[in-house]
This record gives structure tokens, sequence and C-alpha cells, in this order.
């Protein structure tokens, strides 16, 4: 199907735009391109509806254009458009800092502002390290990640990242190591966590014992890995890996720009499988997609090291930040996305919600003969697609294409497909995507 129809972009406007993380030789031969959004729906420039599979990128769990929101946006443009966010403040981000840290494991109560979620990994890890510092213990500096994780674009997150296509091609980067990923045999088409592969926590022992506990400063990983393709921690694994670095004096933190606020029906990864670490890094659902915005959650410690060696009142405890951390627009975005997670009860009904997509996402098994993995948690699930002819990226940019065309966003990445509905989403289209899914998967095979 083309989809340049109604477009009235020329050839120049749509060479201008290097598009991120696109294919862009063949995007714009045939664009893709989204007019509008209201609900659980895009429309594209042929008028058609699209339903958002994935919320955004992740990001749009209330739906789009949730008035609410639309309405406290357009109010704080009129009242406060950019304030400076050095030595200077607004009442919005101090408010919005207290409602972030009730969203947050007990003690994760100081709230340092970013614009995105790599940049709240590049923060995570650099107050990591100033941390250490601080405390006299400066050789701690390096990191250890995990396989498969994503942890944002910028030089720290695919530094710590695991996902081959994102590192290759930008050589060294800063001195990590990795966990291995937690896809072990056995554990295909398990609904929900896992009972093997705890395991896998004890490779940390083995890098502490290569690299000492003296040099590492955090152990970074997310609860889930969303890019990575839905891979939902096993039992016990995220509290093995928070005795081990409690043991060792490493701090653990957790990306959660995807897992925060609700996706996995709780308020936070955290909180949904019981393992409290250092840090804390969201973004994506804290506005809901409205604007760029993102965070990092610290324990009071950490924040009370840089108070208590900072120097004469009036230094800078921590030379660090961004023009826009704490953005009035986004600050506005941010608690009317809160509030409205509250007030609708969004996470209950993600709960709610839960199993009904699960069940139907394994169905899957029983229909399609060339999916290899189905794993999901919460309102996310992952399917593994089995490779065709040594290409493994090849048959799910092929089943995402024919989605898009049957009137289904999905994403795809690697060897996967990823679902991500809307909190807001019903019963009947989680039925219609799956339906629609299964249908294509058999027809692309």
């Amino acid at each position: 199907m083309s989809h340049i129809s109604k477009s009235r972009l020329t050839q120049a406007q749509l060479d201008a735009h290097w598009m991120s993380y696109s294919g862009n030789r063949e995007f714009k031969k045939d664009p893709r391109l989204i007019a509008s959004a209201q609900g659980n729906y895009y429309t594209d420039i042929d008028g058609r509806k699209i339903f958002d599979g994935l919320s955004g990128l992740w990001t749009c769990g209330l739906g789009h254009s949730v008035p609410s929101i639309n309405e406290a946006v357009a109010n704080q443009v009129k009242t406060l458009d950019y304030s400076p966010a050095f030595q200077f403040g607004h009442e919005q981000s101090f408010i919005l800092a207290e409602k972030i840290g009730e969203f947050m494991p007990q003690g994760l109560n100081r709230i340092f502002f970013t614009g995105s979620g790599s940049e709240s990994v590049d923060t995570a890890l650099k107050i990591a390290r100033a941390y250490w510092r601080k405390k006299g213990l400066g050789t701690k500096t390096k990191f250890i990640g995990r396989a498969k994780g994503y942890h944002g674009a910028g030089i720290s997150g695919f530094s710590v990242g695991g996902i081959p296509a994102n590192r290759t091609l930008y050589g060294q980067g800063l001195e990590s190591y990795h966990l291995p990923h937690t896809q072990v045999p056995g554990t295909e088409f398990s609904k929900g966590m896992a009972e093997q592969g705890q395991e896998r926590a004890e490779d940390l022992l083995n890098l502490i014992n290569l690299h000492d506990a003296s040099n590492i400063a955090a152990v970074i990983v997310e609860p889930m890995s969303g890019s990575g393709g839905v891979i939902v921690p096993p039992k016990g694994y995220l509290k093995r890996l928070r005795e081990i670095c409690d043991q060792h004096n490493i701090l653990l933190i957790f990306d959660e720009v995807i897992t925060a606020f609700g996706r996995m029906g709780a308020r936070t990864g955290s909180e949904a499988f019981g393992v409290t670490p250092d840090a804390i890094t969201m973004a994506k659902q804290v506005t809901n997609g409205v604007i760029p915005m993102g965070a990092v959650a610290f324990k009071q410690e950490i924040y009370d090291t840089f108070m208590e060696h900072g120097g004469a009142e009036y230094m800078l405890e921590l030379p660090h930040g961004y023009t826009y951390s704490a953005h009035p627009i986004a600050c506005a975005a941010a608690l009317a996305s809160l509030a409205e997670i509250e007030q609708q009860g969004m996470i209950a009904q993600v709960q709610s919600l839960s199993p009904i997509f699960e069940d139907k996402v394994h169905q899957l098994k029983d229909v399609c003969t060339n999916i290899s993995d189905i794993r999901n948690y919460g309102l996310a699930a992952g399917l593994t697609i089995a490779p065709i002819n040594g290409e493994p990226a090849k048959r799910p940019y092929q089943i995402a294409m024919a989605m898009w065309d049957k009137g289904y966003y999905v994403r795809y990445g690697a060897d996967t497909i990823q679902l991500a509905p809307p909190f807001t989403t019903e019963a009947s289209e989680i039925d219609s995507l799956i339906n629609a899914l299964g249908e294509t998967i058999n027809e692309v095979s």
C-alpha cells in the first residue's frame, strides 16, 4: 500500500529530515505519516484510523489528546512559558517533585529533572560516580549493564546498554561490563515472571571478582527490558541483584523510563517486582508523551551526601543540569498526567486488563507457527519471531508494516514484535489487535 497519496511534502522536505531510529531510505520512498491522534487511535494523512498498539513509544498510556493535560499545558503557556533552570525556580517544579516522590518507593524522595530518558540515565550515572568521590571512594567509576538492555541514545546509555545494533557503529564508550540477559532455555512462553533464570544474577559476582567492587560505581538494569523485547525478570532475580549490590557497596539503578507510572500495573516496576533500588530513572509516561521530560529519583542519603560536602552554602553542590530541566510547561503536563492516573484509577485499570491481555496474546502460540517465544507483564508483551533466511529483523519488519496497512501500530525491533496498548484500551480492542496480529504473522509466513 502507498501511504503518500495525500502528503503535501516535497522530496526535498523528506530528504531534509534525518529521522531517528528509522530506515530513512525505505521510509522516504513510501512515508507513513500521522496527521492527528485522539483516544487510543492515530489518524494518518489518508484519514485512516490506526489503533495505537504501543502507546506512542511506551509514552501515552492515557491515550491521546487528554483534555485535562491539554488544558494544563495551554494555561501554562499563557502564564509562564520558560523559567531559567539554574539558580532560579518556579513553584510547579517543587510541587511536581513531591508528587513524583509519592509514586516512588519509600525513601526515593529526591528528584532531579531532565529532558528525556537518555538524559535521565546520563544523570544517574554521573551522580553515581560523583557520589562515590564525595564519599572518598573515587576509584569506583565502572558500570555494569546487561545484555539486551536499552538505556537511551547518549554515549553513557549505549555504553551500559546491551543491544548490539545500538553499539557497534560507535566504537569505544564508557568503561562498562554486561550481565547476561535472563532469557534462558525452558522459559519460553512464560506468563509473567518465569520460574527459571534467577541464577543469572550470580554472574554479577563473577564481574565483581574480576574487576573488584572498589572499581564499580553502579549496576543499571531495566526491571523489565522493553526495547530489548519485553524481557520480564525471573522470580527472585532482581532481589538477588539487590543483595549482591548491598554486600559489595555498589549502587543499584533501575531504568524505569518504560515501567514507571502504571505500565506494570503498579506505580513503578520497583513496586511491581518488590525490589527497591538506589535510584530510578524515568521519562515517557510522566507527561503522557505530551512534551519531553525526564527525571531521576534518588535515595535521600545520596542527596544528603552532596549537601553535606557542598562547600560554602552559595556554591554548587552538583555542577550538572540541563537548559530544559523542570521546564514549566513540562511540569504542568506531568502534574496533569499524574493526576489523571490517580483520579481515573489507571493503575487498577491496568491490573484488571492485564490478565485479559495475557490470555489473548498467549493464544497466538497455538495459531502461529513462526512464534518462538511470547513474554508479558502488565500491559506489555513481546513476541520473538522465527528468522527468515538468517535475517532476524526482516519478518518482524514485514509484520509491522502489514499491521499498519490493516490499521494497527505495533513496534518491531530485532527479532521481536512489541505490544503496549494504552491503559484506556477496551477488551474488544485487545481482541481486535491480537486477532489481526495472528492473521498477519501467518500471512507473512
